[in-house]
């Protein structure tokens, strides 16, 4: 568990870093937060979608992950142009640590709990990921997110169906 004070570092962590990448051409470097988690981080500009770039799966360190996907989301999401230095102090980070995917057993639409469960799904050599509040900001019902997530993944509507679906939890941290 994040606490609220470790929360404002993992942000602090975020924004440190692609200011730094400005300068460095590179991540920052950090030993904070050493637990290895899944984490996406998401840059917001006037409250609309600037970048969101993550590990689903607890593959690094927390610190270094927070790092370097604040970093892809400013520089690499390929849905938005590369965020500019100027634009940085206009632009809001959010920090979401995941806990580990485990798979969906029984009736999705019973099971999954909008606002508390992001998903995974994968079928047909695609796979797609929606973050828990993904849901609640656009006030889908469990059906809608379901069929957003097969969208995301360029799967045809109704595909959760017969796909492997996967159920995760988040923290989020908001500047």
């Amino acid at each position: 568990m994040v606490t609220a004070k470790q929360g404002k570092e993992l942000l602090a962590l975020a924004r440190d870093s692609v200011k730094h990448y400005f300068k460095a051409g590179k991540p920052l470097a950090t030993e904070k937060f050493p637990e290895v988690r899944g984490v996406f981080v998401t840059i917001t500009e006037n409250g609309a979608l600037r970048g969101c770039i993550g590990y689903p799966l607890p593959v690094k360190a927390l610190g270094e992950s927070v790092c370097e996907m604040a970093c892809a989301a400013a520089f690499e999401d390929c849905r938005f142009p590369t965020l500019e230095e100027d634009e940085l102090k206009g632009v809001k980070f959010e920090v979401s640590v995941l806990s580990v995917p485990e798979p969906v057993k029984g009736d999705a639409l019973k099971e999954v709990k909008v606002g508390r469960d992001g998903l995974i799904i994968e079928a047909h050599g695609r796979s797609g990921l929606l973050l828990p509040q993904v849901a609640t900001e656009y006030d889908w019902n469990a059906e809608q997110f379901l069929e957003a997530l097969c969208d995301k993944a360029s799967l045809p509507r109704g595909s959760w169906r017969n796909a492997s679906l996967k159920k995760f939890q988040a923290q989020i941290f908001s500047e």
